[in-house]
């Protein structure tokens, strides 16, 4: 298979896509049974200082993403997915949890960043479904952000993380412009070392239950993953343009394989944190 598979029309931008779009019968099925389940009987207790896991359901409202061959909307596995997510996360109580987006509803990329720093969370998850023209192409995969430029966003987007501007505020404020230029390189070497952490666990705890693509654990310049103090990662489930990836997606079963995947991923990424800092997590 080509390692050099397309990344895909969300890089950098969002797809621009307008129009209403209804949401099928599975899907509000789906997302009610994840909304709406009762809570555990006997769900730990969440502490007040659990690290906050912020997941992003890609896509939404006039932009469905990836349209499967058999028409399934990108969007709509990517909240249902989520979902499913955040609920496993729940109901262990070690976590706080947040989508950047609940509903069907359009969030600009910079937005979702913005959301996730000011709620000051702990791990960024972003969760898609790609499409690319070669339908034989299936596969989970898991991208960090790249340290080179593809294109002249991706450059401009590389100065503004080099810039020590945006730790501009309390913690940085007595520091001299030097000092401060240090510790946000500090920042963001730490935050790269956290998400790449992250994209190895879940690639390890995908194996051998989820599918992957060859060489799951990739690079690129996404815009969802600029946040400079937060370790980030973009899990791509599947390929919406293959038949077999489409159909598992659409599955309750297959997709809650792939939430309880990822749950023990963001907790051996946690436990190995915890061992690395010495801090509680």
């Amino acid at each position: 298979m080509d390692s050099r598979v397309p990344i895909g029309r969300r890089l950098l931008l969002g797809s621009g896509v307008t129009g209403a779009f209804l949401l099928p019968a599975w899907f509000q099925e789906a997302l009610a049974r994840s909304t709406h389940a009762p809570a555990h009987p006997h769900k730990p207790a969440r502490k007040p200082d659990a690290p906050l896991v912020m997941l992003d359901p890609g896509h939404g409202g006039k932009d469905p993403g990836a349209i499967g061959v058999s028409g399934t909307y990108e969007k709509n596995i990517a909240l249902a997915a989520a979902s499913d997510l955040r609920r496993l996360l729940e109901a262990g109580g070690k976590y706080r949890v947040e989508l950047t987006r609940s509903r069907d509803v359009f969030v600009p990329l910079d937005e979702r960043v913005a959301r996730a720093q000011s709620r000051r969370a702990a791990l960024f998850v972003s969760m898609h479904a790609d499409a690319v023209s070669n339908h034989s192409v299936r596969g989970a995969s898991v991208y960090t952000l790249s340290n080179s430029a593809s294109d002249a966003q991706t450059a401009a987007l590389a100065q503004r993380e080099n810039s020590a501007d945006r730790f501009g505020g309390p913690a940085f404020k007595d520091a001299s412009p030097e000092v401060a230029q240090i510790l946000a390189s500090l920042v963001r070497q730490e935050t790269r070392r956290g998400s790449a952490r992250m994209a190895r666990s879940i690639v390890g705890h995908f194996e051998p239950d989820v599918t992957l693509l060859e060489n799951p654990s990739r690079h690129a310049g996404f815009v969802v993953l600029k946040a400079a103090d937060i370790p980030s990662v973009l899990v791509e489930m599947g390929f919406m343009s293959n038949p077999q990836d489409e159909a598992a997606l659409r599955k309750p079963k297959h997709r809650l394989q792939v939430a309880t995947a990822m749950k023990r991923a963001v907790d051996a990424y946690f436990a190995a944190s915890f061992k690395v800092t010495g801090e509680s997590a």
